[in-house]
């Protein structure tokens, strides 16, 4: 961590000062990859990821007062000073907790309704289940109509979890029997959607487990950010299955779903309200410890989003 002087707004930029930040397994890909979607990490420079914070001085023909609450993307850092057309103002009665205007479920949002389209009978598997978009995935794909909801995790005090609190119907243990033949057993009917986010070994095991006219979502290469390079999950796919159960599969990115995030937003929020939906996260206290935040995530300690106050 270094200290330097809090910097001034000027014309059309707002002075941030940040109350929490999310902490994601993408993170550790940005910091190792050079080539993604997104700008890498710089090694010298801060880290960044998405936060919510308090405007505390406005610069001329900024348009936004101090006190009010926005989201951003300049985490990992107490004071944020940024253009305002960087920062989007959030409502106080948009959500009890502000917190969950950093969940991770607009790709599961976009995946599940736009891409694999979810609906009444799917049964449904989400790999990465008790991470912060898995936790999220497989409320989505029930609140879509899925008739069963089965995912997997690494530890038996996660899957009992996911099943007694997030409606998960069974969970496959990463670490156990073949995951081929555990998803064998749980979904004997077969899978119509699979939400990936891990790649590898999980993905395999859905595909061949997938019923005819399956969609599969791919989100995340977690076997690669948490045990390879960072970029790579290599996963092997038999192509005259695909072919013969005429499967869809396509990568999901929000750039190509701009208007998800917003959406995704205003369910959640309605949703939490009327109690739909719950926001499973761990929060920990203090700059300093968002390293360790991001070390207990990639370690799979944490279940949900993982939020660090500033």
């Amino acid at each position: 961590m270094i200290t330097t002087a809090v910097p001034r707004p000027g014309p059309g930029e707002v002075l941030v000062r940040n109350r929490l930040m999310a902490v994601t397994a993408a993170m550790c890909t940005m910091m190792v990859a050079e080539e993604l979607p997104v700008p890498s990490y710089r090694r010298g420079s801060p880290l960044w990821g998405a936060a919510i914070g308090e405007v505390v001085t406005a610069g001329p023909a900024s348009g936004i007062e101090p006190g009010a609450l926005v989201k951003h993307g300049l985490g990992w850092r107490d004071y944020a000073l940024l253009e305002t057309t960087a920062v989007e103002s959030i409502e106080l009665t948009d959500a009890h907790d502000p917190g969950a205007l950093l969940s991770h479920g607009a790709p599961a949002w976009a995946a599940l309704r736009r891409v694999a389209r979810v609906g009444s009978g799917d049964t449904v598997f989400v790999s990465g289940a008790a991470g912060g978009l898995g936790t999220l995935a497989g409320q989505i794909a029930r609140h879509l109509g899925a008739k069963r909801v089965l995912g997997s995790t690494g530890s038996p005090e996660k899957a009992d979890r996911l099943r007694r609190e997030l409606g998960y119907d069974e969970l496959v243990m990463r670490n156990e029997a073949t995951v081929t033949d555990q998803l064998r057993l749980a979904a004997p009917e077969g899978l119509d959607v699979v939400c990936d986010t891990v790649g590898g070994e999980q993905l395999e095991a859905a595909v061949e487990n997938a019923n005819t006219g399956a969609r599969v979502a791919l989100l995340g290469a977690l076997s690669g950010q948490l045990g390879g390079d960072g970029l790579s999950a290599p996963t092997r796919l038999d192509s005259a299955l695909l072919i013969r159960r005429r499967m869809e599969i396509r990568g999901v990115s929000l750039r190509d779903h701009e208007d998800a995030e917003r959406e995704w937003t205003r369910v959640f929020v309605d949703g939490l309200a009327e109690g739909v939906f719950s926001f499973p996260h761990t929060r920990l206290h203090g700059l300093e410890r968002a390293p360790e935040a991001l070390r207990e995530l990639v370690a799979g300690e944490h279940m949900g989003t993982v939020l660090v106050e500033l």
